[in-house]
Formats: structure tokens, sequence, C-alpha cells
């Protein structure tokens, strides 16, 4: 049985000042299977993070069902861990503390937090900053922080919402690559929206390219690409031009 199950997903958002719906996804049906790394790539607008926030539980479709574990997602759960694109850390909180937000509003103890943030704090290789404050930290170094965090609740799904978006190209690439060893490491299932192709296809285990609004899966393909991966080698760039036929709009006729 897959991990993530969407079925018949529509969402319709209200318009109040046209007296309309806005469909934002039409017929989502997908599926995810345990310890795969899914990238959800497509056009500004299509609906991606739409669909990451009902996988979270923040939003319920207007048809169909979003299942997590043979569990249909109504809510926010401690099973679904989230990164969003800026790291949203508390600014008077140092790094350990950041990590173990959550335990110190379940009531756990500093000693208790304080061995818990720390695996997480060493599998994010931030060993050496605990006790620094987000100000005194780099872009990448803050998403770090907030990674750590979502695998301190040890949730079966991490949902990622452009997390990299804000950093430079260097540093992206840098956290790609920390990110696989972080997915291999904690045997978790990634679910990452991203609008890059190269993005998607240096991380993902598939890649759902989406149709523009209404966001439909235009088609689940599977990476078959060794890791790490070469963005110039010709099976990356096979891709890439499947992937770019795919984003092109339905209604376009290719030149002859």
């Amino acid at each position: 049985m897959a991990l993530i199950s969407i079925n018949g997903v529509s969402r319709v958002f209200d318009d109040p000042k046209r007296k309309t719906g806005v469909i934002a996804l039409d017929d989502i049906n997908l599926e995810v299977q345990r310890n795969d790394f899914l990238c959800l790539l497509g056009p500004s607008g299509c609906g991606k993070s739409t669909l990451l926030n009902m996988i979270a539980g923040f939003d319920l479709p207007s048809a169909g069902t979003v299942s997590v574990g043979g569990q249909v997602i109504g809510r926010p759960g401690a099973d679904r861990g989230v990164v969003f694109q800026q790291a949203n850390l508390m600014p008077w909180l140092p790094v350990w503390e950041n990590v173990a937000f959550h335990l110190k509003m379940s009531g756990a103890g500093k000693a208790t937090r304080r061995e818990k943030s720390q695996k997480f704090i060493d599998m994010v290789g931030l060993t050496g900053f605990e006790n620094y404050f987000p100000s005194e930290l780099s872009g990448g170094m803050n998403q770090r922080v907030g990674i750590a965090r979502a695998l301190l609740m040890n949730p079966e799904v991490i949902l990622m919402d452009e997390p990299f978006g804000a950093l430079d190209e260097q540093t992206r690439m840098d956290m790609h690559g920390e990110l696989i060893r972080i997915w291999r490491e904690s045997k978790s299932t990634i679910v990452f929206v991203t609008h890059g192709i190269d993005e998607s296809l240096a991380l993902g285990t598939h890649v759902a390219v989406m149709t523009a609004r209404p966001g439909r899966i235009r088609e689940l393909m599977p990476i078959d690409l060794a890791r790490p991966r070469d963005p110039t080698s010709p099976a990356f760039n096979d891709y890439k031009r499947h992937i770019l036929s795919l984003l092109r709009p339905e209604n376009v006729i290719a030149p002859v």
C-alpha cells in the first residue's frame, strides 16, 4: 500500500468579488511509496503548494481524499513534518531551541530537549552552531535548522515547499547534496515542491509534472539516474527535454 494516496482530489477557491470559483486543482490522482523522494514540478499557479498543504492538513480538498498511512487527512499531524520557503525560526532562540521547539511546547525539560535536538543538529551538519541565533547564520544554515526541526518530530513524511528558492545557485547545489544525504540517513519520504527542472532531476526518485491551472498531473515520471547526478550527462538532458515537452502549453503546436 502506498504511504500517500491522493484520490480524485480537486480544490476550488471561492472568489466573492467575482461571484465565482477558481479551480486550482482538478482530479488529482497520485501515489507516493515509502522512502520515495517525489518532486512536484509545474508552472507558477498550478496548485503545487495547494496540493502540499492538503497533504500537510493545512487545507482540505473540495472533492476527493488525501490519505497518509491509510488515514484520511483532515488536519496537521506529527506524522508529517513541513519545511517552508522561509525557515520561520524564532529569532530570540538559539539553534538547538529552535530545533526542539515543539518538545518545549509539549512540556519536555531542557535536558531532554537539548539531548534530542543534538542528533538532528549533527545530521544536518550544524555541529558547533547549537548556541548561535538565526541572525548569525546564513540562509542555507537557517534552512538546515528548519529541516532538523522537521526531522526531530520523527515524521513519516517530510513536506518541503521550495525551501531553497531564496538561496544563491552555489548554496542551492550544496543543499541538494546535503538533503539527499539527510533523506538517506533518515529514511524519510519526501514530497518537494519546485518550479526548477534541474532541481527536480537532481533530487527526485520521481517527478510529477503538473499542468497550468487548473492543476492536473500530466505525467508521473520515475527518474533512473545514478547519484550524484550529472546535469551535463546525456541521460539527464534526455529527461530534461522530455519534461520541457510536457510543460509546453497543450494547445501550442510545435513547429515542423
